[in-house]
This record gives C-alpha cells, sequence and structure tokens, in this order.
C-alpha cells in the first residue's frame, strides 16, 4: 500500500501543549502547561449564551459573524483604538484565534512564498505556514529580554517575502513589542511590500506599564496587516471558540471564502453572549490586567524560590523558566519528570523553537491563569525541588 500521509502534515507533530495536558490528567498533576482559566467566566457572559440559547438562536448565523456581534466589536474597537472599522467589509468572525490565523494565511499566501516567524513561538505557526505549502523562516529573539537581532531580520526579508507573523503580547515569552520595534518591523514591510499577521489575543494582559500597540495602527501599516484575535483569553471561555480577524475590505473578502468553506461559522448563541462582552466598560479591563499581575508576581517568586531562572513576562499569562540551575540538560525529559514525580505539568521549552535550536532546551514554560487555590497547591509541589540537582 502507498503512503498516504501528505508531505506537509509529515513535516510537524501534534501539540506538546495539548499533549502536556494529557499527560497532567493522567498523573493526577497541576497543570500549568496549557493556557486556559480553571475560574469560571463572567456571569454575564453565561447569563447571555443561555438566553440566547433559549430565544432560539441556535441555526446558522451568517457565516462571518452575526451584525450584533461586529456592530458590538466595532464600538470596542473605536472605543480602544480610536480607529472606525466597517462591519460589514473589515470583520471575520471565526472558530477561534487558531481558526483566524489559518484562514488568513491561506487567503493570501501562495505555496512557494516565504513567511517569518519570530522564534519562541506559538506552536501553530510553523505548522500554519507549512499547510498553505510555503517556507517558514525563522528568527530568534534574544535574551533575556527577547529583543530582535535588526540586522538578522533585515536579513531574512527578500523578494519572495509574503508575509511576517507578530504576535504582541507574545506566548510563550510575555514579550511586548515596543513601539520602537514595530516602527522597525513596519519600515521592513513596507520596503518589500510584506503582510503583517498580527496575533493579538492577549492584547488586554500586559503590566509594569507595558502598552499593547497594534501595528495596524502606525502609519501605512492599517493595508498590509490581517489582526488575529479571541475572546478566549480576556473573557476566560477558552472553550467557545469565538475569534475574529480584522482587516482590509479586500483581504477580508478573501479571507471570508476561505473561513467559509474551513467552518462554515462560529457558533450562534455563543456570538450572540460575545457581543455582550465587547459592551464591558475600560474597568474590566483594568482588573483583569491586576488579576492576573498578582498571580504573576506569585508564581515567579514561587519558582526562584526553589531555584528556576525566571524571565519575568510584561504581558499574557506565561513565564518561562531556566531549569539548568536543577543540573538538567533536556527540556522534554524535565518537564515528564516534574509532570510525573513532582506533580506539576509544564511545557517544554523546545516546543517552541525549532528542533535544531539549543535556546529551547533551557527552559520549560508555566502559565498562571488558575486559581490561587491552584497555584498554592503547585508552589507545595514544586517545594520538592529547593536544593535538587540532578545526579550525574
Amino acid at each position: 500500500m502507498r503512503n498516504f500521509i501528505s508531505d506537509k502534515a509529515a513535516q510537524f507533530n501534534e501539540s506538546v501543549i495539548r499533549e502536556m495536558s494529557r499527560v497532567a490528567s493522567a498523573n493526577k498533576a497541576v497543570n500549568l502547561a496549557q493556557g486556559f482559566p480553571d475560574f469560571p467566566a463572567p456571569d454575564a457572559l453565561k447569563i447571555a449564551a443561555a438566553q440566547a440559547i433559549f430565544n432560539n438562536e441556535n441555526q446558522y448565523a451568517i457565516t462571518w459573524g452575526t451584525k450584533n456581534l461586529r456592530d458590538s466589536l466595532t464600538a470596542k474597537i473605536k472605543r480602544d483604538y480610536a480607529v472606525r472599522l466597517d462591519p460589514e467589509k473589515q470583520i471575520t468572525v471565526c472558530c477561534g484565534s487558531t481558526e483566524g490565523m489559518i484562514a488568513s494565511l491561506l487567503a493570501t499566501i501562495n505555496p512557494g512564498d516565504e513567511v517569518i516567524v519570530f522564534e519562541p513561538f506559538y506552536e501553530n505557526y510553523g505548522a500554519d505556514v507549512i499547510l498553505c505549502g510555503a517556507k517558514p523562516r525563522y528568527i530568534t529573539l534574544k535574551e533575556p529580554d527577547y529583543h530582535i537581532d535588526r540586522d538578522e531580520l533585515t536579513a531574512l526579508f527578500n523578494e519572495n517575502t509574503r508575509g511576517i507573523i507578530l504576535n504582541t503580547p507574545n506566548n510563550p515569552t510575555g514579550k511586548v513589542f515596543s513601539r520602537d520595534e514595530l516602527e522597525f518591523i513596519a519600515k521592513l514591510c513596507q520596503e518589500y511590500d510584506t503582510l503583517v499577521f498580527s496575533d493579538e489575543i492577549y492584547e488586554h494582559i500586559v503590566f509594569d506599564q507595558a502598552k499593547h500597540i497594534p501595528i495596524w495602527t502606525l502609519p501605512h501599516m492599517f493595508e498590509r496587516t490581517i489582526a488575529i484575535n479571541s475572546v478566549s483569553k480576556t473573557y476566560s471561555v477558552t472553550g467557545w471558540r469565538i475569534g475574529f480577524v480584522t482587516a482590509s475590505p479586500e483581504l477580508t473578502a478573501s479571507i471570508r471564502k476561505v473561513h467559509d468553506f474551513l467552518t462554515v461559522g462560529a457558533a450562534a448563541p455563543l456570538q450572540a453572549a460575545v457581543a455582550t462582552a465587547f459592551q464591558f466598560p475600560p474597568e474590566y479591563y483594568d482588573k483583569l490586567s491586576a488579576f492576573y499581575l498578582e498571580r504573576r508576581n506569585f508564581l515567579v517568586k514561587v519558582l526562584n524560590d526553589v531555584g528556576f531562572k525566571c524571565i519575568v513576562p510584561n504581558g499574557a499569562y506565561y513565564i518561562m523558566a531556566d531549569i539548568t540551575t536543577f543540573g538538567w540538560d533536556d527540556d522534554i525529559a524535565f518537564a515528564f519528570y516534574l509532570t510525573e514525580t513532582i506533580g506539576v505539568a509544564v511545557v517544554p521549552g523546545s516546543t517552541f523553537y525549532r528542533n535544531d535550536v539549543p535556546d529551547g532546551k533551557k527552559y520549560v514554560r508555566f502559565c498562571f491563569c488558575k486559581e490561587f487555590s491552584t497555584l498554592e497547591a503547585a508552589a507545595k509541589r514544586l517545594g520538592k525541588l529547593k536544593n535538587y540537582h540532578k545526579n550525574p
């Protein structure tokens, strides 16, 4: 029998992040691997979703999103960034930001094109580019602040560069790209006529005076930016799978075609509920950042106290922690040791790098989008690592 596995699928593996959740469950470990909250979503959202179901909003919605949701999102974006979008021509509601990213890439990238990806990267990005038949070109951000080597980035751009994937605030590092960095990226994109795929799912989770600046708000960048976002992280509903993509009318028309044939549309009653979320007052977002800042500070202290060397994030809800003080040089083995023996699940750092980049093997990623009781339970178990060093 011939090999029926496609060349594309053979180039990447199943999600390690989601695999570590399964390992956590099997070992009854505290799951600080996958980035989903273990606390309830806002009551207003749950009530709105239930009302929509009982109001019989259970059939297909408009493929690219209900009008009420698109109108509500338009108002939120205008409030947050002083930009008025056309809800009829510039917004596509998707099944999560995961579908939003692949739909956007498939709608704009051709086989043989090159797409630049910053590493450490969210693991879907490389696979998405490969599924488009394109070639990912990686550039490693420089520790400890994960800054861009500008000469390296400039050298990656060429006539085949079709796009660059930007994620700020960043998963897994928590880096928030500065205006100066964004302006440098924007200049290169304009010079080489390149699209930006801007993943902004953590836009409202920032700390220490850091500010999320959407690259599409910079001069001459709106027409060449596709912004991908979701309600998952901001409203603690990762299971709802309601994402949205904003872009120019021309790009949106192409994205909507691909989205239509990928998934048809997102869940109708949940779209109705999300329209309610977009009407939350600004205080909600201030409280959200404060909520996560408290958890970040708690977990950073715990990790430092037991012997990790943490890179403190300025955004999102993850911590990259150096494992070398414990005598380990294999992040995957260490992640399984933590999960199976210590009882705390994490993600190996190499998940966020190419296979041949050694940087990732020094790290594991912890998430802190959890109840304090969960973090305290993890802290108690992690205490076993204090003064621990692996035998040679």
